[in-house]
């Protein structure tokens, strides 16, 4: 429970000093942007292609990736039907929306939530393998695509773009480097450790600093029914989503259950919401089930620690 209770503090803490320093001006009026763009361009790249060049290429394939990968898509297309039956989102902002209600923390409040309710931090390595060597490059490729400043665009095109997104080309380079079995030399570890090492509190500080200059949930502002209904998928839907394929489709009993289930439990990542900066699209709903989930999440972990544990 200190370990879980600290995990929180720290994010906290850190989202704080982003909306302080975003209420004092500190680092000029565009300062959230800018440290959003360095997450994207810059350390989430280097974090992915570290990770990935480092891994094993036959332990993406296991049953806890299977149902972090099944259970974020389930409920993304939920949230996908939902938005165009009823909240009116299609193409990019109903894409974000789905991020928003499938794309887990595990970056930085995973891992202290793995080692409090599972004694285990490798539990959240299935679900940043997913998201930073899938979910991520798939998803941003598309949204690169749609939002094309062209008006028309060939086949050409359509194939180049994603290539010139940095988190699919560096998901591209880390895997064939892992598949290739050799290791990092030092000279080039270490400063991609360095950089890696900063998307967490750069991304934290963009999101504290994009909370300085709006209330959550604002009327008027906040898409509001958008963001319930993805906060309410986040932690309620695909935690039930996990369980249901852990338990009964893979079998998975016991600490294998309880994994599953908790990592799939987590708020939503700070990366959505920079991705939806990346791309002017959706960022006051993302920014809001971040805060939403992140808040929420903590008795929901608590219930299915008591539950499964």
């Amino acid at each position: 429970m200190l370990e879980l209770i600290t995990g929180f503090g720290s994010v906290t803490l850190i989202i704080l000093v982003g909306w302080l320093v975003g209420r004092l001006g500190t680092l000029g009026p565009n300062a959230g942007y800018v440290l959003s763009m360095a997450v994207v361009w810059i350390a989430t790249p280097a974090l992915l292609f570290g990770i990935l060049a480092d891994t094993n290429p036959a332990s993406l394939f296991h049953l806890p990736l299977a149902v972090a990968a099944l259970s974020a898509l389930l409920t993304a297309t939920i949230y996908l039907i939902l938005g165009r039956l009823f909240l009116n989102k299609r193409g990019a902002p109903a894409v974000i929306g789905a991020l928003a209600s499938s794309y887990s923390n595990a970056g930085n409040l995973g891992i202290p939530i793995a080692i409090a309710v599972l004694k285990d931090s490798s539990a959240v390595v299935p679900v940043m393998l997913f998201q930073i060597a899938f979910y991520a490059p798939v998803t941003l490729a598309y949204l690169d695509i749609v939002t094309a400043k062209s008006e028309r665009m060939d086949l050409r095109k359509i194939i180049t773009t994603p290539f010139a997104n940095p988190i699919l080309l560096a998901a591209l380079a880390g895997m064939a480097w892992g598949f290739s079995g050799i290791a990092l030399p030092q000279f080039v570890k270490t400063p991609i450790d360095l950089l890696a090492g900063a998307m967490v509190p750069m991304a934290l500080l963009a999101f504290g600093i994009s909370l300085a200059s709006a209330s959550v949930l604002e009327r008027g502002v906040s898409p509001r029914r958008a963001v319930v209904v993805s906060s309410a998928l986040k932690i309620v839907v695909m935690p039930l989503i996990a369980y249901v394929l852990a338990h009964f489709a893979f079998g998975m009993r016991d600490d294998a259950l309880l994994a599953a289930v908790t990592m799939a439990a987590l708020p939503t990542a700070q990366n959505v919401f920079n991705y939806a900066t990346r791309y002017n699209i959706g960022t006051v709903g993302s920014r809001d089930a971040g805060v939403l989930t992140t808040v929420a999440c903590l008795p929901a972990l608590l219930l299915i620690a008591f539950l499964l544990g």
